[in-house]
């Protein structure tokens, strides 16, 4: 069984919420055959276990820096919650924003939000109260539906969990797709993404640093993160800037045919 080995700091909920999808046999089961669909049927990058993980780090810590920049999660708004809850709802997001490439690839975020609103309440169920429980599950599934492109997020924890799922895009990540032949952009450019940093911004609460090894890495950013972060509810407390680095640009690409 695969723990998401979070920094849930003091945040006892989180923590318990974290032991129960470690112990999840479904839920650990579903992302093995989201995997499968995804890795060795479409093709295209890793978006099982690891992927989760490295994206609810990400989500965790970008939530965390955007609350010390003053920017206030939607529970804590709207319904009088905590901090501590939002952190809840971004990992659980997180955790489910992908099960439903286990029934297929093409529009699986609409799948992904029909299974994720079976399992979700047994995550939630005698941590919280049933109305808060309930306020929770359909943040989660929000931030869930939220995460296509083209879908506006409504909230910040939805928009914390579209960005940090665009973010997992450092170099190798799109290495199985690459090496099996498909050279495009999509996966040239990935390739040339070394490093994404999340800092403290200069005139806004985030700042994202992508370091490209390789100027295709642009297209990362301008096609893939803008438009994600263009339909977040984010946009306006993040910073982003890609560089390259090194005097030398990094060979990918020797021969392309058409």
């Amino acid at each position: 069984m695969i723990s998401l080995n979070l920094p849930t700091r003091h945040n006892e909920r989180l923590q318990q919420v974290q032991e129960r999808i470690a112990r999840d046999v479904e839920l650990q089961t579903l992302w093995r055959c989201a995997n499968v669909n995804a890795v060795e049927r479409a093709r295209i990058t890793d978006h099982g276990p690891v992927h989760i993980r490295i994206v609810a780090n990400i989500a965790l810590k970008l939530l965390r820096m955007l609350a010390a920049g003053g920017v206030t999660p939607n529970v804590v708004a709207d319904y009088g919650l905590t901090m501590e809850d939002a952190e809840v709802v971004v990992v659980l997001a997180v955790a489910l924003h992908d099960i439903g490439i286990a029934v297929h690839r093409d529009e699986h975020e609409s799948y992904s939000v029909i299974l994720a609103d079976r399992l979700v309440g047994r995550f939630l169920e005698g941590i919280y109260p049933p109305t808060e429980a309930t306020v929770l599950a359909a943040e989660v599934l929000h931030a869930v539906t939220a995460h296509r492109r083209e879908h506006r997020c409504l909230t910040v924890e939805a928009g914390v969990v579209k960005v940090a799922d665009a973010l997992d895009m450092t170099e190798g990540r799109s290495r199985i797709p690459f090496e099996a032949g498909q050279v495009n952009i999509h996966s040239v450019s990935a390739q040339a993404v070394s490093a994404v940093h999340l800092r403290k911004g200069e005139k806004k609460p985030v700042r994202l640093e992508i370091v490209l090894n390789n100027s295709a890495g642009i297209f990362q950013v301008d096609e893939l993160l803008r438009g994600k972060l263009h339909n977040s509810s984010i946009a306006p407390y993040i910073e982003v800037v890609a560089r390259i680095e090194g005097e030398a640009e990094k060979h990918i690409v020797t021969v392309y045919e058409a």
